[in-house]
């Protein structure tokens, strides 16, 4: 099953700093099920500055700070994952599937 913020804002990375793109998915877990989790690729400035305090880019307690007033609580990420980069398809959008199998595969 597949999670999706249902506000066209919520999706848009501009508004989440300090993303450059980001994804939605529920992903399988043997004791919760599919929770909620965030797909994110950081900005590559936030990921310098972040490093030189070492820290993480972003936590996923600042995500739901972020998020909470804007979504409902059982749209909040439980879990937050950081990238190098998504997959896109040819219209360069997020290839979910694709994405899906990718992270089946590092588990």
């Amino acid at each position: 099953m597949l999670v999706e913020w249902m506000r066209m804002d919520i999706r848009d990375p501009r508004t989440i700093n300090p993303t450059r793109e980001c994804c939605v998915l529920g992903l399988p877990d043997k004791d919760y099920g599919e929770p909620v989790t965030a797909i994110v690729v950081a900005e590559s400035g936030a990921k310098r500055k972040r490093e030189e305090k070492s820290k993480p880019v972003m936590t996923v307690e600042e995500l739901c700070s972020w998020a909470k007033d804007k979504l409902a609580p059982y749209k909040l990420p439980t879990r937050l994952l950081i990238r190098e980069s998504l997959p896109c398809n040819a219209m360069g959008k997020v290839n979910k599937k694709e994405l899906k199998k990718s992270l089946d595969h590092q588990e």
